[in-house]
């Protein structure tokens, strides 16, 4: 029995298999090879799984985000059989007699490079795709094989660390909970722990080597433990506290349908935050008022390229008709610090925190804002949708906003094409946005506080250094006077303001945000009816 203990992201409790996620980030070495046909039929072998891989992925994709996002997956396998590609890696084997892995990384990188210095935007786009392809060919060779959440049973992930695009890119009705061994309460990795209700430990000292896939483990978020091949003893009294925690959100059930009032009589709207159409289903099935919070970034992760505004429309549309007329807002593009797509080539940063991310890439590359622009308000036609911009720091920058909103809306009217300007708010999040929160009120139809970055910023803490964790404390008296102050401000010009987030799942706090005249919480799905049950018995 081996037992570790870390920083828990999400109480709970849970048994099952683990699955071993390791970084596939090996060298590949120059080998030679006696028999270079053995070498090519492994090559031939490896590339019949990757289609077969592909087809997965695509079958999965059509489902979750339709076909024009999925379409991906059919390129790659067509690009994996193409002739030149393929007779490349066949001769270098011949002629140099080397192993078929370091051929295929060879050629993927040859190949990757010449695409990268074609002229062609399109063709410049193909260059990430071979190197992908590549890359799934050599995991192939080598056994470092990608879990296949579509055949895997339900299990606990346990890595060294997950990043945004591999977490948006998992199978959630597969995944028991979260081990990592290294990672921040604050990464999104954790967030989406709390999203799904399942279970999540960070910065456990773990060594992967030492674990395999199939293992059985208990993820006890209470203690923040997670035990490998415990006793049977122990595996009866888990299942004991499974049942209890059952229970209790058996009990939190018949809360569904009933308002978020306090016993005096004081409303407040309790809304989900969520990260793609797929997740819609968690709203629903906990019974929100709304989308306080989709984060648009995650259409724009773990792909070779930008989505399309048919993409984002399509994927916007689904969750506006889904929700049938309850308010959803949507996040425009929010990449950069701990959220990169390769694609957008955004460089380096000494401190990615402070740097090029959100609003500043949309204003400073207009066609990438105006894609999504369009796509929104195609979208608001179909709903009760609203906009909400984030990382603001100014009042010119909200005008900026404005002035690309009307371009967009002089493109859609020449085109004959339908849409409706919806309700636009921004997000308050700098130390800056707080400050001149009285001028933006006049501005904006609304405000919402992302009290994860607000934290950051004024306390001068990075919240993905899990060094820190000790030292960022969320409940810091000037957090909570940042608040008020965005809430008077707001009141004051007949305008609304929320929380978006993770404080506002805070159970210690919800009392005070609605002493603090908060009219709005959106929250991770799991948190809505412990909200609502902490709201309802407050005076």
């Amino acid at each position: 029995m081996l037992k570790f203990s870390g920083k828990s992201v999400y109480k709970g409790i849970v048994l099952g298999p683990a699955a071993v996620l390791k970084n596939n980030d090996f060298q590949v070495k120059r080998e030679r090879s006696e028999d270079p046909e053995a070498e090519i039929a492994r090559v031939e072998a490896a590339a019949e799984k990757a289609q077969e891989q592909l087809q997965k992925l695509y079958d999965k994709a059509v489902i979750e985000v339709g076909e024009a996002s999925a379409a991906i997956f059919e390129v790659h396998q067509m690009m994996l059989e193409d002739d030149d590609y393929r007779d490349a890696i066949s001769s270098m084997i011949r002629t140099e007699q080397i192993n078929a892995e370091y051929a295929v990384a060879v050629t993927g990188d040859n190949f990757s490079e010449m695409f990268a210095n074609m002229d062609d935007d399109y063709m410049k786009a193909r260059a990430a795709d071979i190197k992908d392809i590549s890359n799934r060919l050599v995991r192939n060779l080598s056994g470092q094989e990608d879990v296949d959440f579509s055949s895997m049973e339900p299990s606990i992930i346990i890595a060294d660390d997950l990043s945004p695009s591999e977490t948006v890119q998992m199978d959630k009705s597969k995944i028991l909970a979260f081990v990592t061994v290294h990672g921040s309460t604050n990464s999104h990795t954790a967030i989406l722990a709390r999203m799904m209700n399942i279970p999540a430990l960070i910065g456990v000292p773990m060594n992967l080597d030492e674990i395999h896939t199939g293992q059985t483990a208990i993820v006890d978020g209470f203690k923040a433990e997670v035990v490998f091949d415990p006793t049977e003893e122990l595996c009866r009294e888990t299942q004991s506290r499974m049942q209890e925690e059952q229970e209790k959100a058996e009990l939190l059930q018949t809360l569904k349908g009933k308002e978020n009032v306090t016993l005096s009589g004081k409303k407040i709207n309790i809304y989900a935050n969520i990260g793609s159409v797929g997740d819609v289903g968690y709203v629903l099935e906990n019974d929100a008022g709304g989308i306080g919070l989709f984060r648009s970034e995650f259409l724009y992760l773990g792909r070779n390229d930008f989505p399309t505004e048919e993409e984002q429309f399509q994927a916007y549309r689904q969750v506006v008709q889904t929700m049938a007329g309850k308010k959803v807002i949507i996040r425009t593009l929010d990449i950069g610090a701990d959220k990169q797509a390769d694609y957008l080539n955004l460089g380096n940063e000494d401190n990615p925190a402070l740097g090029y991310r959100a609003i500043r890439i949309c204003l400073k590359q207009p066609d990438i804002f105006k894609t999504q622009l369009r796509a929104l308000l195609r979208a608001a036609a179909y709903g009760n949708l609203s906009i909400m911009y984030p990382m603001i720091i100014s009042t010119e920058e909200v005008q900026q906003i404005y002035s690309i909103v009307d371009e967009v809306e002089c493109e859609l009217n020449d085109a004959g094409i339908p849409y409706k300007i919806p309700e636009q708010g921004i997000m308050i999040e700098t130390p800056a946005s707080v400050m001149i929160s009285d001028e933006l009120a006049e501005m904006v139809d609304f405000f919402s506080i992302g009290t994860n970055d607000l934290t950051q910023y004024t306390l001068a803490i990075d919240r993905q250094n899990e060094k820190l964790d000790d030292f960022y404390n969320p409940h810091h008296k000037a957090i909570l006077r940042m608040i008020q102050m965005v809430v008077d401000n707001a009141h004051k010009h007949g305008k609304w303001a929320g929380i978006c987030g993770e404080l506002g799942a805070d159970l210690e706090l919800t009392q005070e945000f609605v002493r603090m005249g908060l009219d709005e919480l959106s929250v991770a799905p799991s948190m809505i009816l412990k909200v609502r049950k902490n709201v309802r018995e407050m005076e």
